[in-house]
């Protein structure tokens, strides 16, 4: 059996982007070693029968924490917020488990051995959105007199999520934990401790970035072994890629222009991208020129 896995989740319509994922993983020849399962969060018979030749396993995502029908409505992919912080559950016996989200790709397999590496020691293995190339991690509201008001995502969901005001303060000016990727090992403590921050989370807060709250104070406040990653690692700011004509490769937007671990389609400012796989960016190259460049992998 192998001994690591890699895990994304799925419904429907990221389904496209998950078969890219898979196959970017796939493309390297490392990945003979590491073993590849998915959570059905809404897939169709036709799209199992397809991913039944291409991975370990796939087992049907659950609630694993009850979750009120009203938060829920309908919504199969929120199991997403829920199930990754029951991995070994599902997929017990491996040492190491790696997760990405499905509108993801492996650009550079060096991603993949940082993420195991870290993950040593029992630590959790993550980026953050705290990089030189992100620019701002805060916002301020000015207020008269030269007074500020700071925003923090990390603050709002804390409170929103029901967590006290020192717990949310203690979360406030650190750097925001991206869950999207992380790796944790299977007897690692920080599961149960997710597990119980999460529960707390969605019963007060909305499911959509729970998760990603409940890490963030297993970190912050339960004070979890982490071990962080460089944001080429996870990287999100999409707009700032850089492309290497002769590595053929994207590229960090900064000397010395590192290559690109995982290449991250999330948030608003990619839907473009995520939604069509043909939709051309305007991208530098790292000679100065403007060329016209898809982001989504093997385009």
């Amino acid at each position: 059996m192998k001994k690591n896995v890699i895990v994304a989740m799925s419904d429907s319509n990221y389904f496209e982007l998950l078969i890219e994922l898979i196959d970017s993983i796939k493309s390297f020849e490392e990945s003979k070693d590491i073993a590849i399962c998915i959570l059905d969060a809404g897939l169709d018979k036709n799209q199992i029968s397809q991913l039944e030749g291409k991975v370990d396993s796939i087992k049907k995502a659950e609630w694993d924490i009850e979750v009120s029908s009203f938060k829920v409505r309908g919504k199969e992919w929120l199991k997403s917020q829920v199930s990754r912080a029951f991995l070994p559950k599902y997929f017990p016996g491996y040492n190491k488990y790696l997760w990405i989200d499905a509108d993801a790709w492996v650009n550079k397999w060096e991603a993949i051995d940082l993420y195991f590496k870290a993950s040593d020691k029992n630590r959790l293995a993550i980026s953050t959105s705290a990089d030189r190339a992100y620019g701002r991690v805060l916002r301020a509201e000015w207020l008269f007199g030269g007074w500020a008001k700071i925003k923090s995502q990390n603050y709002k969901h804390a409170k929103s999520s029901g967590f006290s005001e020192d717990d949310a303060r203690k979360v406030a000016l650190m750097p925001h934990l991206n869950i999207g990727v992380f790796c944790l090992n299977e007897n690692a403590p920080h599961w149960k401790i997710w597990q119980k921050n999460l529960k707390k989370a969605l019963s007060s807060g909305k499911i959509f970035g729970s998760e990603q709250i409940a890490m963030n104070i297993s970190v912050y406040v339960d004070n979890v072994e982490i071990d962080i990653l460089p944001a080429y690692c996870n990287w999100t700011l999409i707009d700032k890629l850089k492309f290497d004509v002769k590595k053929q490769s994207f590229v960090e937007p900064y000397t010395p222009n590192h290559e690109i671990g995982i290449v991250h389609l999330a948030g608003k400012n990619n839907d473009d991208s995520r939604k069509n796989k043909n939709f051309l960016r305007n991208v530098e190259t790292l000679d100065g020129e403007i060329i016209k460049k898809s982001v989504r992998f093997g385009q």
